[in-house]
């Protein structure tokens, strides 16, 4: 499946936008002098669309929710005196009608807000017959239908400039990250929608400065179209979110050390080269699948006698010795122990799938 939704490309967006293209600014405007300050400093870095919270949708109560509309002569201001574009997040149909009444340049819709489908259709309601980019972040939960039923919906108001934020996905078990990249729902998102422009949101991936630079290399990597990274003049004493924010003179070293790779090289001995071991790889995982269809049915083997002798078939102690040998042989292969551990989980579950269907044979 790829993309039937008809967009433009984000040079036809009309906001001068750079390549990769570059969303910086503070995590919430603050005061007046706080913005002129982080603004002129990202001036300074080359940026040219800044990013503001003026409504900030939070988990918990009591916890500081934005300055709210007294932000927009502030933006007002801003855009005049520096001669920038503004991003405001919108999570209401009040939002978006206040965000354009101030001539705000792009929207974008919070991953809160993505994962109910209510307020993203009345998000879309409110912008039917409006021309502006809007920008859609990852609902909460790793749901590629829901972030994709999210496009669809502002699509269907009409909105063709229309792009998409990955910002990583709550995980309990994840504790490196203050939201898990999956990297494999973004690269599924690409994969059926080539042609829309995918953003990543370093900053809420990782929670702290000090791994934005690692995650932002990776998704240039992966031929990510852009980033937008929070940046406060001092971070510090940041109202929200103040260990993930970069000075703007720290966020100008980081865009100065990113590389972006070519998507093509025309070079013949390259693409000759390129192609023999990619024929090598296909050989190779043309083997695993062998070799999985041959265990597969060994498992098989193991439920029949399973079921002639009257055993179960989860036997706990030898999914902990399988648990425990296999990423240490990994390790001796010098593959990735968490990623072996991963693998097994799924080819456990689908043996136990295989061996209850053996078990439920002939019953009826």
């Amino acid at each position: 499946m790829t993309n039937q939704l008809k967009t433009y490309p984000l040079k036809d967006w009309g906001l001068d936008i750079q390549n990769p293209l570059i969303i910086a600014g503070p995590c919430s405007v603050e005061t007046a002098e706080q913005l002129d300050k982080t603004v002129e400093g990202l001036v300074k870095q080359g940026v040219k669309i800044i990013r503001a919270g003026v409504w900030k949708p939070r988990t918990r109560p009591n916890t500081f929710e934005g300055v709210g509309s007294i932000a927009f002569p502030w933006i007002q201001e801003a855009k005049e005196k520096y001669k920038v574009k503004f991003a405001v997040e919108v999570a209401s149909p009040a939002h978006v009608e206040e965000a354009l009444k101030n001539n705000i340049d792009l929207l974008w819709i919070g991953a809160r807000s993505t994962a109910n489908p209510f307020t993203v259709q009345d998000i879309a309601d409110s912008l039917k017959g409006v021309d502006i980019p809007v920008l859609i972040k990852n609902p909460i939960n790793p749901d590629l239908a829901l972030w994709i039923g999210a496009l669809e919906r502002i699509h269907e108001a009409g909105i063709t400039k229309i792009g998409a934020i990955h910002r990583g996905f709550s995980n309990f078990n994840d504790t490196h990250f203050r939201n898990s990249p999956m990297w494999q729902i973004p690269i599924e998102f690409k994969t059926r929608f080539p042609d829309i422009p995918l953003i990543n949101d370093p900053s809420h991936i990782c929670g702290k400065r000090a791994l934005i630079p690692q995650v932002a290399q990776m998704a240039l990597d992966l031929n990510f179209d852009g980033l937008m990274i929070e940046s406060h003049f001092h971070p510090d004493a940041a109202w929200s979110d103040a260990e993930q924010q970069l000075r703007p003179e720290d966020l100008g070293l980081l865009l100065a050390s990113l590389k972006t790779r070519q998507v093509f090289v025309d070079d013949p001995a390259f693409a000759s080269q390129l192609q023999s071991i990619r024929e090598q790889i296909d050989d190779t995982d043309r083997e695993i699948l062998e070799l999985l269809s041959r265990r597969m049915g060994l498992v098989e083997k193991v439920g029949e006698y399973k079921k002639i002798n009257n055993v179960a078939v989860f036997q706990i102690e030898r999914w902990k010795k399988v648990f425990q040998t296999r990423p240490e042989w990994a390790i001796a292969l010098n593959l990735n122990p968490e990623f072996v551990k991963e693998l097994y989980k799924m080819i456990h579950t689908e043996s136990i799938k295989k061996q209850t269907e053996v078990m439920e044979r002939h019953l009826s």
